[in-house]
């Protein structure tokens, strides 16, 4: 029996597993970077140890740590959540070493299905079809080349040792296939420690479904229905759902027994998924099995009323599967949106900061597994997700309705999300309709209509009662015209302030005229501006100010003198001047050297941030001047990093 589990992991599955466990009787106990010294995670476990810094590699991927605080605990098994060493046949195997229950599939089942290429030999020899293309032994880039151009274009290279859109490039020609052949490797490397890829003929508008598996070690082996998982972004996911609208029942049949089998080609044992890609005349490929928990399990535990975390550490435990085949059936609709510290006004780059304020929906039908609360620091070493909003519904038209509702009900101040991104798609109508597919996005979505808005009356009000509420003594000493100068990508801030006999309250001219008072309430502020009145967070990231009203979130810094030439440009769509950093994350490569030349479109460095990779181009010709930065360093948004002529 497990009596003490140990959780290796963080943020919301760390919280859900550890409910889950709770529930039965059993201990949850925690781990923790340095940076997560203060997680949300860590309120929900009974006892924790600090495995490393920051950095993933250090803490939450270091095997030796983690079975260490595991022992230190006393724990008698650990479950490994999903990402950082979920899928490590070694790992598995180590923690068996340790004499812990290792919550999961069997090293060698791992091992099979962790690497897609040993993957699709094995389930083709239990005549289950998958996506042509190459896996053979030889993957020298000669080898890859030449089978690239026999395979034909468009192309997807994918990493064969992991998963989540990391290690995978779309290539559209030959001429393109060097270089997304060199960073999908680069990525797979740094994020899964290993860059085998593999080639697969790239399908234009599939739909993405999977089915979750669970076995026992008594050799049942059942499926519990398919997830959609089509409306995907840089191959993540973005929205799942249960069931399809695409799957007929002898659909469902055909395909749900294909993944049993599959699981069944290597001895799995415990949950795990196998995904398809469905093409549109009803023709399905099988891509990949996940060994783990997926991110998406909670819309198969609400529709088919199974609680697979629970089901996990019954099976670990040695019990036997007590549901048959046939008496598995779904019941109503479930969704998930996966809410992401993304900004849809950049590019969907990643966002970092405090949460100000988080304040989730409630109500009848609606579930949240979040790993993050008010108050929370996201930073740049992990995955942007913050949280899962899943709802169910009587049927698809009724958990569309909850889900829109749902959304527009969530509330997170202080940094930027992508909730205005899952409120467009719940209210597109190809969505509602069920017409989707993987190139949902890129064939619907107009970027722009995420721009940043032009700052507010209200953003202004709150930035400048910020900045006086910091230090009202300051304010006092000069009595008249103390200018406030802030500016961004949705406008600019210029007042002059003078105090007044009240504290609390000043006179503003400029871009805001009248009496300003101010009260902060943690990381809320409330401000009067004559009669109108403004509620919103103002939170800092070292000289910025965050300010948020709403939806609308806006990033100031204070504006630099003017000056006589030249001057810094933001972002990768600099050409002149000095570049900086975009976001906050890691130097992954550099690809010029001081004196170059470059022309339009030149790669110039690579930005890690949040386990994926970002490039920084020149948009005209230029001379590379001077590099400030140097591979491997962590570099804060706003720094220099290239000076081009």
């Amino acid at each position: 029996m497990i009596r003490r589990l140990l959780i290796a992991n963080r943020g919301e599955i760390a919280v859900r597993v550890a409910r889950g466990a709770r529930e039965l009787g059993i201990v949850p106990l925690g781990i923790y970077s340095e940076a997560d010294a203060d997680a949300y995670h860590l309120r929900f476990v009974d006892d924790a140890r600090c495995v490393g810094p920051a950095a993933a590699t250090q803490s939450y991927l270091n095997a030796d740590a983690v079975i260490a605080a595991a022992v230190s605990m006393r724990a008698d098994a650990l479950h490994p959540g999903y990402g950082f060493l979920s899928e490590r046949a070694p790992f598995a195997r180590a923690v068996a070493a340790a004499g812990l229950t290792f919550v999961g599939p069997p090293p060698e089942a791992m091992a099979a299905m962790g690497s897609k290429i040993e993957a699709k030999h094995r389930v083709r020899a239990s005549d289950v079809p998958v996506v042509p293309g190459y896996d053979g032994d030889d993957r020298t880039p000669e080898t890859l080349r030449r089978e690239a151009a026999r395979i034909g274009f468009p192309l997807l290279i994918k990493a064969s040792a992991g998963g989540g859109g990391r290690g995978m490039r779309v290539v559209e020609s030959l001429d393109a296939f060097d270089e997304a052949l060199g960073a999908a490797q680069r990525e797979a490397r740094a994020a899964f420690g290993d860059d085998a890829v593999l080639l697969e003929k790239f399908l234009r508008e599939p739909r993405h479904i999977e089915f979750q598996i669970l076995a026992d070690a008594h050799g049942h082996t059942i499926h519990l229905g398919e997830r959609e998982c089509s409306i995907q972004r840089r191959h993540q996911k973005v929205v799942e759902e249960a069931p399809s609208v695409a799957l007929s029942p002898e659909l469902r049949a055909a395909m749900g027994s294909a993944a049993v089998r599959a699981a069944q080609s290597v001895g799995y044992v415990n949950a795990g998924t196998c995904e398809f890609m469905l093409d549109r005349d009803g023709t399905y490929y099988f891509l990949e099995m996940n060994a783990r928990l997926q991110v998406e399990h909670p819309v198969t535990e609400l529709v088919y009323g199974i609680d697979l975390v629970q089901w996990q550490l019954r099976i670990a435990q040695g019990e036997a599967l007590t549901l048959s085949q046939d008496a598995v059936r779904p019941r109503g609709w479930a969704i998930e949106t996966r809410i992401n510290a993304e900004d849809p006004a950049n590019g969907m780059l990643p966002s970092s900061g405090t949460i100000a304020a988080w304040a989730p929906p409630e109500g009848p039908g609606i579930r949240v597994d979040a790993g993050v609360t008010t108050g929370s620091e996201v930073g740049v070493y992990y995955d942007s997700m913050l949280a899962k909003l899943i709802v169910f519904g009587s049927d698809r038209a009724h958990a569309v309705a909850r889900l829109t509702g749902a959304l527009d009900d969530f509330r997170i101040d202080g940094l930027r999300t992508n909730l205005p991104l899952l409120r467009w798609i719940a209210r597109d109508q190809a969505f509602r309709a069920g017409d989707t597919t993987t190139a949902f996005l890129a064939q619907r979505l107009d970027e722009s209509i995420f721009a940043a808005p032009a700052l507010s009356d209200a953003q202004r009000a709150l930035a400048t009662a910020a900045l006086l509420l910091e230090d009202a003594a300051a304010w006092r000493i000069a009595r008249v015209g103390m200018p406030i100068r802030y500016s961004g990508e949705s406008g600019a801030l210029a007042v002059e302030v003078d105090a007044t006999s009240d504290p609390a309250r000043w006179q503003v001219h400029g871009d805001l005229n009248g009496a300003l008072a101010a009260v902060r309430i943690g990381e809320r502020i409330r401000a009067t501006l004559g009669p109108a009145a403004f509620e919103g967070s103002v939170t800092r990231e070292r000289d910025a100010l965050i300010v948020t009203v709403g939806d609308a979130t806006a990033t100031l810094r204070p504006t630099p003198p003017p000056a006589g030439s030249g001057g810094k440009r933001p972002g990768a769509g600099a050409a002149d001047g000095t570049i900086v950093a975009p976001m906050p994350g890691k130097i992954v490569k550099i690809a010029v050297a001081e004196g170059d030349t470059v022309a339009e479109r030149t790669l110039l460095l690579v930005l890690e941030a949040m386990k994926m990779e970002h490039r920084i181009e020149s948009t005209v010709p230029a001379t590379v001047r001077a590099i400030h930065v140097r591979e491997g360093a962590v570099v804060p948004a706003g720094t220099p990093l290239v000076d081009l002529d």
